[in-house]
């Protein structure tokens, strides 16, 4: 894949293992030469991504939008820095240079950002692959919970299928390289007796 969007914390969290994840992300992203698209800081797990990134030369394309310039410190080694109105507007152009999507962990602005994502392929506005890096099994709880939404009758399988896991940089960006996408529609009409 020429692009993938990535979506992380903006925090780096506690657990060394996680930044590790990330830098080795950034490293595996740059030496398959694939540009990494990201939301622009230097700060917590996007910097740790970036900087490996730029470590191996590899491309990267920041996106911020403008009201978070005081707040968050844009990375100054991105050359290629796209600044947008809203944070809407942050997701829709990583989603448009993208051919797909990663979450690494983070908190609710990773999961909103990979769930709006989710919910945009489930409806059909995109085939693009979406993956989660289990890194230290941060997603778990979360893979669990998705499988509960299929047993309690509000996800179909095949949607859920959509997320793509795996603990390794390597695995999941295999898995993204072959991934074909599930022709079920969102809304199946139900028969009735």
């Amino acid at each position: 894949m020429e692009r993938i969007s990535v979506f992380c914390g903006s925090s780096e969290g506690n657990d060394p293992q996680i930044v590790a994840g990330a830098q080795a992300l950034g490293r595996a992203l740059a030496d398959r030469g694939t540009t990494l698209v990201y939301g622009g800081t230097q700060v917590g797990l996007m910097g740790h991504l970036a900087d490996a990134a730029l470590g191996r030369q590899g491309r990267v394309i920041g996106v911020i939008p403008e009201f978070l310039l005081p707040k968050e410190i844009v990375h100054p080694q991105v050359e290629e820095m796209i600044l947008v109105g809203t944070m809407h507007q942050r997701k829709m152009k990583m989603h448009e240079l993208s051919q797909g999507t990663i979450a690494l962990p983070g908190g609710f602005g990773t999961l909103e950002e990979f769930f709006e994502m989710l919910t945009w392929g489930q409806l059909g506005l995109h085939t693009k692959p979406m993956g989660l890096l289990n890194l230290g099994g941060f997603f778990d709880g979360l893979l669990g919970f998705m499988d509960t939404m299929v047993t309690k009758g509000f996800l179909g399988p095949g949607h859920r299928n959509m997320v793509l896991v795996d603990d390794s940089c390597t695995g999941l960006l295999d898995q993204m390289q072959g991934y074909v996408p599930d022709p079920t529609p969102k809304w199946i009409k139900k028969e009735h007796t």
